[in-house]
């Protein structure tokens, strides 16, 4: 199937050339048609699928067809990268259509992007991208007028909810029409998601895209490793380790300034990004790992959120992410391109254990393990009965349900070492 079969008007078509693209992703072929006959949508989607493609053509080929003034669409997305990102396809996408959009986001120093943002909400620019907690901010002063809105598109609903932000979503809705369409996509479903979707979607289209296997061109491998080693076997492996970019992703915003702080202290050109930092600062730092400033970059997956580079060689999960799918997503970015190769390493403490078995459970097959040096022992086991009479481990469950399952021998050397 090709872009053209869509009936997407010309300028949207115009733009969807100018970028190179000819055939549409999946969840883009299914989502398409059924955004633009109107009806509500939920899409179960990672990031890299093409989804934001997928809701923004037919609303940039709704509001060319439909001329009126006021805001016609509001995109909600939990971090200031994500809306960012959004915006600049709205750019490209909708080059040819003048369509315009703002970004409301916060992080700002002093007033001057307040007031920026003020203004495109007060000329009622045509689609508002924006972070709940500061569109918020800017709804309780009283001068935004969402009255025209007649699409609402929730993207990464479930990093939202994650983050804390199911309040001030729901006083953002109750500032819109009642009559409108309504857009959500997130990558899983759990239970406040689906109430989330019942009180909001009216009778909705439901597509799901299964989370794609890794690349067959990235090497993966797991070290297994309790807490208290996993900075000092990280500071080892990066010292010894070939790599170009390498990305460090951790679950928690506290452990990223820990770990950049060592590796700095070992002589390592590491920086991290945290929620703590201000955005201008944010972007600096992307920037200047996309021109090798510094190679090693330490984040958590919403941080993430957003970061789009090309040429990463190595991630590392310094945990392992509670989602399987993350994980997926994590060390998809590498072997970016259709030349290049990557490697993903992942730390596997003892309560870990489980997560492993769902990632493995995913894609469908086991990760080689790597044997750490004996100096940052003792080392968890992984799928082996302790003797009779002694406790299960950790993330075994009861006993008499596991069988014994061993590793193949693990693989001699770490990976890629110069």
């Amino acid at each position: 199937m090709e872009f053209t079969e869509f009936n997407l008007c010309q300028e949207v078509q115009d733009g969807v050339l100018s970028l190179g693209f000819k055939n549409p992703t999946p969840i883009q072929e299914m989502a398409i048609p059924i955004v633009m006959a109107g009806k509500d949508l939920i899409g179960n989607a990672q990031t890299g699928t093409g989804k934001t493609a997928a809701f923004l053509l037919p609303i940039l080929h709704h509001i060319t067809q439909n001329p009126a003034p006021g805001v016609r669409c509001l995109i909600l997305a939990p971090t200031r990268e994500l809306v960012k990102q959004i915006d600049e396809q709205i750019d490209g996408l909708g080059y040819f259509t003048g369509v315009s959009s703002c970004t409301i986001y916060g992080g700002g120093i002093g007033g001057e992007i307040w007031e920026k943002q003020k203004t495109g909400l007060l000329e009622g620019a045509h689609i508002v991208v924006a972070t709940p907690g500061r569109l918020i901010a800017h709804l309780r002063m009283g001068y935004v007028d969402f009255s025209t809105i007649g699409i609402l598109v929730l993207d990464e609903a479930d990093k939202m909810l994650d983050m804390g932000f199911l309040p001030d979503i729901e006083e953002i809705i109750r500032a819109l029409p009642p009559k409108r369409q309504n857009l959500m996509f997130s990558a899983t479903m759990p239970p406040k998601i689906e109430s989330l979707a019942r009180g909001l979607l009216h009778e909705p289209e439901h597509i799901k895209i299964q989370v794609s296997k890794p690349s067959e061109k990235i090497t993966q491998r797991i070290f297994l490793i309790n807490d208290r080693n996993k900075i000092p076997l990280l500071t080892s492996i990066l010292k010894k380790l070939d790599f170009k970019s390498l990305v460090v992703f951790t679950s928690t915003k506290s452990t990223v300034g820990e770990i950049v702080r060592n590796l700095k202290r070992a002589g390592l050109k590491a920086e991290g990004i945290s929620s703590d930092l201000e955005q201008s600062k944010r972007e600096e730092m992307v920037l200047n790992f996309k021109n090798n400033q510094f190679n090693i970059l330490v984040a958590t997956d919403v941080m993430s959120r957003g970061i789009d580079i090309d040429d990463i060689s190595h991630v590392i999960n310094f945990d392992m992410p509670p989602d399987p799918e993350d994980y997926v997503h994590r060390i998809g970015r590498t072997a970016r391109g259709t030349s290049n190769s990557g490697v993903g390493i992942s730390f596997v403490n003892e309560q870990d254990m489980g997560r492993l078995m769902s990632v493995e459970k995913l894609i469908g097959s086991q990760i080689t393990q790597l044997p750490a040096p004996p100096q940052f022992g003792p080392f968890p086991v992984y799928g082996e009965r302790k003797p009779r009479g002694q406790q299960q481990g950790k993330g075994f469950g009861k006993k008499q349900k596991h069988r014994p399952r061993k590793f193949k021998k693990p693989a001699a050397g770490p990976i890629g070492e110069r």
